[in-house]
Protein backbone atom coordinates (compact mmCIF):
# COMPACT_ATOMS: atom_id res chain seq x y z
CA UNK A 1 0.00 0.00 0.00
CA UNK A 2 1.85 3.12 -1.04
CA UNK A 3 0.47 6.15 1.06
CA UNK A 4 0.75 10.03 0.31
CA UNK A 5 0.12 12.25 3.09
CA UNK A 6 -1.24 15.11 2.76
CA UNK A 7 -0.20 17.26 5.42
CA UNK A 8 3.09 16.18 7.23
CA UNK A 9 2.80 17.94 10.67
CA UNK A 10 3.04 15.82 13.98
CA UNK A 11 0.02 13.39 12.56
CA UNK A 12 1.52 13.02 9.56
CA UNK A 13 4.92 11.81 10.79
CA UNK A 14 3.34 9.62 13.57
CA UNK A 15 1.33 7.79 10.44
CA UNK A 16 4.38 7.61 8.78
CA UNK A 17 6.03 5.86 11.43
CA UNK A 18 3.17 3.52 12.21
CA UNK A 19 2.41 2.85 8.30
CA UNK A 20 4.56 -0.52 8.02
CA UNK A 21 2.63 -2.20 10.62
CA UNK A 22 -0.23 -1.88 8.38
CA UNK A 23 1.66 -3.11 5.28
CA UNK A 24 1.86 0.50 4.23
CA UNK A 25 4.35 2.85 2.98
CA UNK A 26 4.69 6.37 2.66
CA UNK A 27 6.26 7.37 -0.75
CA UNK A 28 4.58 11.16 -0.64
CA UNK A 29 4.42 13.45 1.64
CA UNK A 30 3.10 17.04 0.89
CA UNK A 31 2.89 20.39 3.22
CA UNK A 32 2.28 24.19 2.99
CA UNK A 33 5.57 24.18 1.02
CA UNK A 34 5.59 22.07 -1.26
CA UNK A 35 2.05 21.94 -1.88
CA UNK A 36 0.88 25.89 -2.17
CA UNK A 37 -2.39 25.72 -3.91
CA UNK A 38 -2.06 22.15 -4.61
CA UNK A 39 0.44 22.43 -6.66
CA UNK A 40 2.43 19.29 -5.44
CA UNK A 41 -0.93 17.03 -6.64
CA UNK A 42 -0.43 16.25 -10.09
CA UNK A 43 -0.98 13.37 -12.10
CA UNK A 44 2.95 12.04 -11.87
CA UNK A 45 3.38 12.92 -8.19
CA UNK A 46 0.32 10.13 -7.93
CA UNK A 47 0.98 8.34 -9.95
CA UNK A 48 1.86 5.19 -7.89
CA UNK A 49 -0.19 5.76 -4.97
CA UNK A 50 -2.84 3.93 -3.76
CA UNK A 51 -4.54 5.81 -0.85
CA UNK A 52 -3.80 9.59 0.25
CA UNK A 53 -4.50 10.43 3.63
CA UNK A 54 -5.46 13.71 4.41
CA UNK A 55 -4.71 15.67 8.10
CA UNK A 56 -4.54 19.01 7.57
CA UNK A 57 -6.46 22.48 7.67
CA UNK A 58 -10.22 23.53 8.13
CA UNK A 59 -9.93 25.59 5.10
CA UNK A 60 -7.11 22.95 3.25
CA UNK A 61 -9.23 20.05 3.34
CA UNK A 62 -11.88 21.33 0.79
CA UNK A 63 -9.59 21.52 -2.10
CA UNK A 64 -7.06 18.89 -0.95
CA UNK A 65 -9.97 16.61 -1.25
CA UNK A 66 -11.11 17.62 -4.65
CA UNK A 67 -8.37 17.34 -5.90
CA UNK A 68 -7.63 13.89 -4.92
CA UNK A 69 -10.64 13.26 -6.44
CA UNK A 70 -10.10 14.58 -9.43
CA UNK A 71 -6.89 12.42 -9.42
CA UNK A 72 -9.07 9.07 -8.97
CA UNK A 73 -7.15 8.41 -5.37
CA UNK A 74 -9.12 7.04 -2.54
CA UNK A 75 -8.39 9.35 0.36
CA UNK A 76 -9.12 8.93 4.29
CA UNK A 77 -9.45 12.53 5.62
CA UNK A 78 -8.98 13.13 9.64
CA UNK A 79 -9.52 17.13 9.03
CA UNK A 80 -12.29 18.87 10.78
CA UNK A 81 -13.84 21.89 10.58
CA UNK A 82 -14.97 21.27 6.80
CA UNK A 83 -18.24 19.37 7.26
CA UNK A 84 -20.67 22.13 6.10
CA UNK A 85 -18.90 21.44 2.39
CA UNK A 86 -19.02 17.90 2.67
CA UNK A 87 -21.89 17.54 0.21
CA UNK A 88 -19.53 19.41 -2.44
CA UNK A 89 -16.82 17.52 -1.43
CA UNK A 90 -18.75 14.05 -1.74
CA UNK A 91 -20.32 15.24 -5.29
CA UNK A 92 -16.64 15.48 -6.18
CA UNK A 93 -15.76 11.79 -5.30
CA UNK A 94 -18.75 10.39 -6.84
CA UNK A 95 -18.00 12.17 -9.97
CA UNK A 96 -15.15 10.92 -10.35
CA UNK A 97 -15.78 7.23 -9.07
CA UNK A 98 -13.46 7.06 -6.21
CA UNK A 99 -13.87 6.75 -2.58
CA UNK A 100 -13.47 8.70 0.87
CA UNK A 101 -13.40 8.12 4.31
CA UNK A 102 -13.88 11.08 6.78
CA UNK A 103 -14.61 11.08 10.74
CA UNK A 104 -14.73 13.56 13.42
CA UNK A 105 -12.08 11.26 14.76
CA UNK A 106 -10.21 8.33 13.85
CA UNK A 107 -9.84 6.85 17.41
CA UNK A 108 -11.11 3.65 17.54
CA UNK A 109 -12.24 4.43 21.70
CA UNK A 110 -13.96 7.79 20.73
CA UNK A 111 -16.68 5.63 18.58
CA UNK A 112 -17.22 2.91 20.94
CA UNK A 113 -17.98 6.08 23.31
CA UNK A 114 -20.38 7.87 21.04
CA UNK A 115 -22.28 4.62 21.26
CA UNK A 116 -22.12 4.86 24.98
CA UNK A 117 -23.07 8.36 24.71
CA UNK A 118 -26.29 7.52 22.28
CA UNK A 119 -27.59 4.94 24.46
CA UNK A 120 -27.09 6.91 27.88
CA UNK A 121 -28.84 9.68 26.31
CA UNK A 122 -31.72 7.39 24.80
CA UNK A 123 -32.35 5.97 28.26
CA UNK A 124 -32.47 10.04 29.82
CA UNK A 125 -34.15 11.08 26.77
CA UNK A 126 -38.14 10.99 28.72
CA UNK A 127 -36.10 12.08 32.32
CA UNK A 128 -37.20 15.41 32.04
CA UNK A 129 -34.94 15.88 35.63
CA UNK A 130 -32.05 15.48 33.67
CA UNK A 131 -30.06 18.14 31.87
CA UNK A 132 -27.05 17.70 29.56
CA UNK A 133 -23.93 18.86 29.17
CA UNK A 134 -21.04 18.40 26.71
CA UNK A 135 -17.04 19.65 27.29
CA UNK A 136 -13.88 18.85 25.66
CA UNK A 137 -10.33 20.43 25.98
CA UNK A 138 -7.81 19.83 23.00
CA UNK A 139 -4.52 21.55 22.61
CA UNK A 140 -4.03 25.29 22.06
CA UNK A 141 -2.95 24.63 18.49
CA UNK A 142 -6.30 23.32 17.51
CA UNK A 143 -8.32 25.61 15.46
CA UNK A 144 -11.85 24.48 15.43
CA UNK A 145 -13.50 24.36 18.61
CA UNK A 146 -16.08 23.00 19.77
CA UNK A 147 -14.53 19.58 17.96
CA UNK A 148 -16.01 18.01 15.48
CA UNK A 149 -16.32 14.88 18.01
CA UNK A 150 -17.91 17.21 20.16
CA UNK A 151 -20.46 17.97 17.82
CA UNK A 152 -21.04 14.94 16.25
CA UNK A 153 -21.53 13.53 20.43
CA UNK A 154 -24.20 15.81 20.69
CA UNK A 155 -25.37 14.51 17.27
CA UNK A 156 -25.72 11.24 18.55
CA UNK A 157 -27.36 12.40 21.85
CA UNK A 158 -29.74 14.12 19.32
CA UNK A 159 -30.35 11.13 17.28
CA UNK A 160 -31.15 8.60 20.18
CA UNK A 161 -34.13 11.13 20.52
CA UNK A 162 -32.57 13.45 23.83
CA UNK A 163 -34.08 16.90 22.64
CA UNK A 164 -33.35 19.14 25.82
CA UNK A 165 -30.66 21.68 25.81
CA UNK A 166 -27.00 20.25 26.00
CA UNK A 167 -24.55 22.82 27.11
CA UNK A 168 -21.42 22.56 24.94
CA UNK A 169 -18.11 24.08 26.00
CA UNK A 170 -14.88 23.41 24.43
CA UNK A 171 -11.30 24.53 25.87
CA UNK A 172 -7.63 25.00 24.21
CA UNK A 173 -4.71 24.75 26.37
CA UNK A 174 -1.21 23.17 26.66
CA UNK A 175 -0.59 20.20 24.27
CA UNK A 176 -3.47 18.12 25.63
CA UNK A 177 -4.24 15.42 22.81
CA UNK A 178 -8.42 15.58 23.92
CA UNK A 179 -11.08 14.76 26.16
CA UNK A 180 -14.73 14.49 25.57
CA UNK A 181 -16.91 14.43 28.32
CA UNK A 182 -20.78 14.36 28.26
CA UNK A 183 -22.74 14.34 31.80
CA UNK A 184 -26.32 14.82 32.82
CA UNK A 185 -27.58 16.16 35.65
CA UNK A 186 -30.45 16.02 38.23
CA UNK A 187 -30.93 17.27 41.65
CA UNK A 188 -30.65 13.53 43.11
CA UNK A 189 -27.49 12.45 40.99
CA UNK A 190 -25.21 13.03 38.34
CA UNK A 191 -23.56 10.99 35.41
CA UNK A 192 -20.35 11.78 33.71
CA UNK A 193 -18.95 10.03 30.52
CA UNK A 194 -15.40 10.68 29.58
CA UNK A 195 -12.94 9.91 26.84
CA UNK A 196 -9.34 10.80 26.98
CA UNK A 197 -6.77 10.36 24.51
CA UNK A 198 -3.25 9.69 25.97
CA UNK A 199 -1.42 10.26 22.47
CA UNK A 200 -2.50 11.09 18.93
CA UNK A 201 -1.28 7.18 18.07
CA UNK A 202 -5.08 6.25 17.92
CA UNK A 203 -5.89 8.75 15.99
CA UNK A 204 -2.91 7.18 13.22
CA UNK A 205 -4.10 3.84 13.85
CA UNK A 206 -7.38 4.51 12.68
CA UNK A 207 -6.94 6.11 10.11
CA UNK A 208 -4.06 3.59 8.81
CA UNK A 209 -7.07 1.11 9.73
CA UNK A 210 -9.21 2.96 7.49
CA UNK A 211 -6.81 3.21 4.30
CA UNK A 212 -7.04 -0.76 4.26
CA UNK A 213 -10.09 -0.83 4.34
CA UNK A 214 -11.45 2.05 1.50
CA UNK A 215 -9.32 -0.18 -1.31
CA UNK A 216 -11.53 -1.54 -3.61
CA UNK A 217 -14.15 0.95 -2.28
CA UNK A 218 -16.26 3.24 -4.22
CA UNK A 219 -18.69 6.04 -2.49
CA UNK A 220 -18.22 8.57 1.02
CA UNK A 221 -18.09 6.58 4.27
CA UNK A 222 -17.48 7.62 7.71
CA UNK A 223 -14.83 6.48 9.82
CA UNK A 224 -17.86 4.67 12.40
CA UNK A 225 -18.75 2.66 9.17
CA UNK A 226 -14.96 0.76 8.88
CA UNK A 227 -15.94 -0.29 12.27
CA UNK A 228 -19.26 -0.94 12.64
CA UNK A 229 -20.32 -0.97 9.13
CA UNK A 230 -23.40 0.73 7.70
Amino acid sequence: MKIALVGYGKMGKLIEQLAPQYGGEVTLRLDEFNNVDGAGMTPEAFSNIDVAIEFSMPEAAVPNLERLAALGIPAVCGTTGWYKHLDRVAAAVNRNNTALVYGANFSIGVNVFERVVAQAAALLKDEAAYEAWAWEIHHSAKKDAPSGTLLKLVDAMREAGYSRKVDESASRAGAHPGTHEIGFDSAADTITLRHTARSREGFARGALKAAQWVAGKKGVYEFREVLFGR
